[in-house]
């Protein structure tokens, strides 16, 4: 079963800071420009705890002798500026344990379309995979979540939700949060013309009710699976410190967290056992409108002795190729089965899958049915292995691959020689990754973008 929890949040006060200022899209959507950007637009921005700026003398968190040496690090000053924030009440804990109506009205990138999307934030417990609650749809890289942990255990605060999807076409969250006519308590416009608002929920009643209305639902990650990942690995850690079940939930008053403290009549509201064994996610309806896939195109840099004729030779065997004058999108739009677009210096070409060739080489890879019929899994696992001779690490350790939203950001960097060729392909749908998740399979890394992006910095679950 799916456990939520309300809880205390940490808070930006909004008399003190501006919350434009000081919120961020998640951590690994920050490019070098956007960080220094969110450095310099307040003293208090989530940037400092999330994705500190790196020093000449840090000192290495991971080496072998840093539990026994003084460190100071990203993560040591992420601690600080989190510490100091509470103490100058820069941040401030709720009074209540509360869950969090969100929503984000938002045009669809390179459309005119407005679209709002409502979920709700709150604790979610972990799991392992194995349980079979949450469910994951891609892999993940390995140094993210080395990365992540240590962060987590340094700062002992959740900054940053993990987007999870449940399918209830009843629409039972959504009508409690947001049909009882009550007025976001917080509204703000992010860089990309997105206005998200939050809702604070209080009352015991109603929070009882969406805890219920949850309880049998299995859970999807669209966004934070090394989040999530690691969040489960931490939770692993303190419950053997601790001699006890991961997954036992309380409602007495013995919890450590400030921010799942409670006092009457709230102390009745379900809290989980120890603060690590849940993480802040924001919950959405894959029943509702409002949900946004975007591609993510595939760009390849430093490929040994590249060369684009000898690349469409060999595709020619798994592929029609057919020279399109310009990389744009429409080709793929109109495209029946399988097909990418690959830009190269020497020219554009859409590469249409020959179903039989396909088929029979996937399946005697091992390759399931449900993951064959993907874009992003042929051009994988044919494509880049295959065809362009990458290893499965060196593409989880994102050796010689970039991954991109825009597709015209893509194309100039072929076009400028900082890459030799690019992919441009069609984004998942939600029923692929759904019927991909549910089965136990999962897609390569970065195979869905959901847009708009949660905000970073609307509410912090604090551990202690």
């Amino acid at each position: 079963m799916a456990r939520i929890y309300p809880f205390r949040a940490l808070r930006y006060d909004t008399s003190k800071v501006k919350m434009e200022d000081v919120v961020t899209q998640p951590y690994d959507k920050i490019t070098p420009a956007m960080q220094q950007a969110y450095y310099d637009r307040s003293k208090y921005n989530l940037i400092r705890v999330i994705l500190g700026k790196r020093e000449p003398d840090d000192t290495d968190a991971f080496a072998p002798d840093a539990a026994s040496t003084p460190q100071h690090n990203v993560y040591t000053r992420a601690a600080e500026s989190l510490t100091s924030w509470r103490k100058k009440a820069i941040l401030r804990e709720e009074a209540e344990p509360a869950l969090y109506g969100y929503s984000q009205t938002y045009t669809v990138p390179g459309t005119d379309e407005v679209r709002e999307r409502r979920g709700f934030i709150a604790l979610g417990q972990l799991y392992d995979y194995a349980d079979k609650v949450v469910y994951r749809h891609e892999q993940t890289f390995p140094k993210h979540k080395s990365d992540r942990l240590a962060l987590f255990k340094a700062t002992r605060a959740y900054c940053e939700q993990i987007y999870m999807l449940y399918s209830d076409p009843a629409f039972t969250a959504e009508k409690l949060i947001f049909d009882n006519g009550s007025q976001a308590d917080l509204s703000i416009t992010d860089e990309y013309d997105v206005v998200h608002r939050v809702w604070r929920l209080t009352d015991p009643h109603l929070i009882n009710l969406i805890v219920t209305a949850m309880a049998d639902k299995k859970l999807i990650i669209a966004d934070g699976h090394h989040r999530y990942e690691t969040s489960v690995t931490y939770m692993k850690e303190r419950a053997a410190e601790l001699g006890q079940a991961a997954a036992a939930t309380t409602t007495d008053e013995d919890d450590e967290s400030p921010s799942n403290r409670a006092e009457e009549p709230h102390s009745l509201l379900p809290k989980p056992a120890f603060p690590e064994a849940a993480m802040m996610m924001t919950f959405v309806n894959m029943d509702a409108p409002g949900i946004t896939i975007l591609p993510t195109h595939r760009v390849l840099f430093g490929l040994k002795d590249f060369n684009t004729q000898a690349f469409l030779a060999r595709a020619e065997e798994f592929f029609e190729i057919t020279p399109v004058a310009t990389p744009d999108l429409e080709p793929l739009r109109t495209s029946a089965g399988v097909a990418f677009i690959a830009v190269t210096a020497d020219g554009n070409h859409l590469l249409t899958a020959k179903p039989e060739a396909m088929a029979k080489t996937l399946a005697d890879l091992g390759v399931s049915p449900r993951q064959a019929a993907l874009d992003v899994v042929q051009l994988h696992t044919i494509v880049l292995e295959r065809l362009l001779d990458l290893t499965h690490e060196s593409i989880a350790g994102v050796e010689n691959i970039r991954y991109l939203r825009e597709a015209t950001e893509a194309v100039e960097q072929v076009r400028t020689g900082s890459a030799d060729i690019a992919f441009l392909i069609r984004p998942v749908t939600l029923d692929q990754l759904r019927d991909i998740s549910l089965s136990g399979d999962v897609m390569p890394q970065k195979s869905t973008d959901f847009f708009p992006k949660l905000l970073s910095g609307l509410a912090i679950y604090a551990l202690d």
